[in-house]
């Protein structure tokens, strides 16, 4: 499962804004979503071990937290219409 968002390492790209801007309000879209993939793969991979896992957990917080903030800053909040 590829992201467009991927190689560049930014999460709130033009592409992933167009597509969570144009989704239904109900749809659910995340944008960090390989990056959790990526982590509970390596947590299958290592039975459970969270240890063995800790770079893609950071790589998906900080997914997270970017593209919280870019949200933020476009005052693009969860209540926001």
């Amino acid at each position: 499962m590829s992201s467009n968002s991927e190689p560049n390492g930014d999460p709130w790209d033009k592409e992933t804004k167009r597509k969570f801007e144009n989704k239904s309000k109900s749809e659910f879209f995340d944008p960090c979503q390989e990056a959790a993939a990526r982590s509970i793969r390596c947590l299958n991979r290592n039975a459970g071990d969270r240890a063995m896992c800790t770079d893609y957990f950071e790589a998906y917080r900080a997914c997270k937290k970017e593209w919280t903030n870019k949200r933020k800053k476009e005052g693009g909040g969860f209540f926001n219409s």
